[in-house]
Formats: structure tokens, sequence, C-alpha cells
């Protein structure tokens, strides 16, 4: 996602590998999963803390907080195995194909990501600060805390329109049958592009 940032960030700029903190002004995040215990009942499976990579000189970064396939598999902790087998395999796209991937995005400020689509239908949960949602149409939106953004398949960016504060958003991607719009099928475009960022390879 080719981008523009007025934000240095000494502390994150050099940072290739997963950390448990992008950016310290926003607080830490925990995911906390749950399973059954030998006698049916609900329990705490596992508690992992976050896992953040950056990109584009530490102004943008992900924490993949769950990824899996349609249906999900939780008999002996299949879904679990899938999940870490595909994050330790480092090649998850935005989106993934036949499933749904759960993520957390934090923006820096005057953070602009690339004008880009996935084939997937996208919640998008803003959770702090303020976003700008840039439509190819022209349209911007103000996003604020708590407000939800439901991405159809559309060319879209996000914008951080904060000189001081960074935000953060929780995307959860599913795969989708093919758009075709006017007899063109519609398919993934990352624009320009981001170094890192894999395509999904749902595209089939």
């Amino acid at each position: 996602m080719s981008s523009t940032s007025s934000t240095s960030n000494e502390g994150t700029k050099h940072q290739t590998e997963p950390s448990a903190q992008l950016f310290t002004e926003l607080p830490s995040t925990t995911t906390y999963l749950t399973g059954h215990n030998n006698e049916g009942r609900a329990t705490v499976h596992s508690v992992r803390p976050a896992s953040w990579k950056a990109f584009e000189g530490g102004v943008m970064g992900f924490n993949q907080i769950y990824t899996n396939t349609f249906w999900p598999d939780l008999n002996d902790d299949a879904d679990v195995k899938y999940h870490d087998e595909v994050i330790a395999g480092g090649k998850l796209g935005l989106a993934t194909k036949g499933g749904t991937v759960c993520r957390m995005v934090d923006f820096a400020p005057q953070y602009e990501c690339m004008m880009h689509r996935t084939k997937s239908l996208d919640f998008g949960i803003l959770v702090e600060g303020e976003v700008e949602m840039l439509l190819d149409d022209g349209t911007v939106t103000r996003m604020k805390r708590g407000d939800v953004a439901v991405q159809r398949a559309t060319m879209h960016a996000w914008r951080n329109p904060s000189t001081t504060n960074w935000a953060r958003m929780i995307f959860v991607l599913q795969d989708m049958k093919p758009l075709v719009i006017n007899g063109e099928k519609i398919g993934e475009d990352y624009g320009k592009g981001t170094e890192g960022v894999l395509p999904s390879g749902n595209d089939d």
C-alpha cells in the first residue's frame, strides 16, 4: 500500500520482525481463545499477546488475530493448528481463499494507504482515533470510534487525519463469490502495492 505520512516514529521505523507493541501511545491488546475441557465445559484455551508487524517504515502495522477456512473445524483444535500454520508460513494476504481473516491495523498520524480492493466482504471497526474512508468516486467519509464500514469489494483507502494521534481498526475479511459489474469480473487490486503485503490468492 503506497502511502504518505508525516510521522517519523523512530521507535518503529526500522522494525521488520513481529513485536508485542507497534506504538506505545495505543493500548496493548491480547487475544483470548476459548475451548472446552474434557467435561465439555467452556475454558480459556490460550492467551495470546499481540504480535505486530510494521510496514512502510513503521507508520502502519498489522496484528493478525485469527484466520480460518469455511467451515472451521474445531475438533481436536484443528482450527487453532490451521491458524498457527498459516501465520508461521508467512504467506497470508489481506484476505484468504475460502476463509476469513481477523486483523488489527494501526495507522500513524497523517498516514494514508494505497487505493486498493480485496475480493472479500469486509467489516472494518474503528476502535481508536478517527479515520477517513476514501472511495474511488471521490467520496471521503470521516469515521469516529465505534463506527463500522462494510466494504463490499470496493476500491478504497484509509487515511488518519490526525496530526498527533494514532488510529486503530479491526477488520474481518471474508472470501466471496466472484463479483461481475457490467460484464467485467472484478478482482483484487493492490494499486501501487506495499512491500511485504502479499496477494490473497482468491481471485480464481
